[in-house]
This record gives C-alpha cells, structure tokens and sequence, in this order.
C-alpha cells in the first residue's frame, strides 16, 4: 500500500513506457502525466510495467511518485525498469554463458536496473553490453574466465568465473586485480536469479 509520510505526503507507484519515461525527465521529473495510473501498491505497478509495457513497447519503468491529496508533488523517482528478449544474435559473441542467464535475458521482461525489496540496487547487463565493459577493464589477463553480468550502480561488478561448473556469481570491484579478491554472491546463476526477482538479493561483502 502507499506509504503515509510527514506533511500529508504519500508515496504511490506508476507504470511507464520509454516515451512517457522522457516526457517525465523532460519536466524535470515533478510532473506525472494525468493519463497514466498510479497505485497504491508497487506490486501493481510492476505487474502493469512487465505484463504491458514491455511486451507492446519494448520496456516498462515502474516509478515512485510522492502524492499530496492525490496530486502528484516532488521529484518522481524511478524504482525500476524491465526490457524485453534479449536478440538471440547478442548471444553469438564472447563467451558461453550458463543456460539460465541465457534463459533469462530471452525472457518476456527481465530486469535491467532497480531497487529491490532488500534495499540494494542492481544494474543487469545483455552480452554486447558486458563485453564492451570488459573491454575497457581490461580483464583478460587478470580474470580468467571471467563474464561480467552486472553490477550495483557504483564500483562493484557481479561477475561469473566460467571455469568453474556451475559458475558462481561473484562480486568483484573495479579495482580488482585478481580473482583472490572475488567474494561469492551466488553459487550459481539460477540462485542469483531466484534472489533478484522475489526481491532478497543483498551483497556479501565477506568470503
């Protein structure tokens, strides 16, 4: 439900598409268009966003919106954004990824970036994208075997150590010089996956 806050404000969620999305930031983010719903739920929200959305348009933002008697005020946040099917073809380049991660990137809407439940962000990168990252890392001699799949926003990498079978999902920051500084996150992608989408993916900061 929305949440009741100070001075009479509450928050409410909203569905949005890519075209909405940018006549929002084009308003600096503090007008909500009248056209579009707003729930008392963020559940609600993200249902509209990746059951709608995406598949009629590609991606759907779900966005926090601060409401005052039911009127829009403050700075509209985005909590979320979910995309559709990955092209089979990004797939062709770069390493074999785990079936699950290729599996979930062809999914009907995959997370690209948000907040979680938990309280954590985390940005999920397709193939061309995380390839053209590790590029500019420079990973090669340093990681072995290494894919990148996405990170929390800032300077640290969730990454799969492909000698491994199953790959365990790991953290490393960008200033990692070695896999001796890599700390487990997952044991594997399909519990990364699990955890991102009810929400409980945290980072572990201790091996």
């Amino acid at each position: 439900m929305g949440d009741d806050l100070e001075g009479g404000l509450v928050t409410r969620w909203g569905a949005a598409g890519s075209g909405d999305v940018e006549r929002i930031e084009a308003a600096d983010w503090r007008e909500w268009p009248s056209e579009l719903s707003l729930f008392d739920d963020r559940v609600d929200a993200v249902r509209v966003a990746r059951e709608k959305l995406v598949p009629s348009e590609g991606a759907g933002h779900v966005l926090r919106v601060r409401t005052r008697d039911g009127e829009p005020t403050g700075v509209i946040v985005e909590e979320a954004d979910w995309r559709g099917p990955v092209p089979e073809a990004e797939f062709a380049e770069g390493p074999e990824l785990p079936a699950a991660w290729r599996s979930y990137l062809r999914s009907s809407s995959w997370l690209r970036r948000g907040w979680l439940a938990s309280g954590k962000y985390v940005w999920l990168y397709p193939p061309a994208e995380a390839q053209q990252l590790l590029a500019i890392w420079e990973t090669e001699g340093t990681h072995p075997g290494i894919a990148l799949i996405g990170g929390d926003g800032g300077l640290e990498n969730f990454v799969l150590d492909l000698r491994q079978d199953p790959a365990p999902v790991l953290l490393v920051s960008n200033a990692s010089k070695s896999w001796d500084d890599a700390v487990m996150q997952a044991a594997n992608v399909e519990e990364f996956i699990a955890r991102v989408e009810d929400g409980t993916f945290d980072l572990t900061w201790t091996a």
